[in-house]
């Protein structure tokens, strides 16, 4: 099974969720949970598992837990396939 590791950059407590690819391959998301009690990250993980079209099992943050900048990774998908999703998405 195909698997890779994306860098995310979040911005919490944002008015909307958004996902957009930076410069690098960074990926930009904000979401509207506070960054109080792992809340932000479990929306991060459930808003990203939303996006790909895979399950909320399959995302899991490796690095970042308390950071902005994380390294997350995605188990099933190929890098390519996850920056070609999450590109098309550009949603609220």
């Amino acid at each position: 099974m195909e698997s890779c590791t994306v860098n995310i950059h979040l911005k919490p407590k944002a008015k909307f969720n958004r996902c957009e690819i930076g410069s690098r391959n960074v990926v930009e998301i904000a979401v509207t949970s506070p960054p109080v009690d792992n809340k932000a990250n479990e929306h991060l993980q459930k808003y990203l598992a939303e996006l790909l079209r895979i399950s909320k099992s399959s995302v899991t943050i490796i690095k970042g837990h308390q950071s902005k900048n994380k390294a997350v990774a995605i188990e099933g998908l190929s890098q390519q396939t996850v920056l070609d999703r999450l590109g098309k998405t550009n949603r609220k």
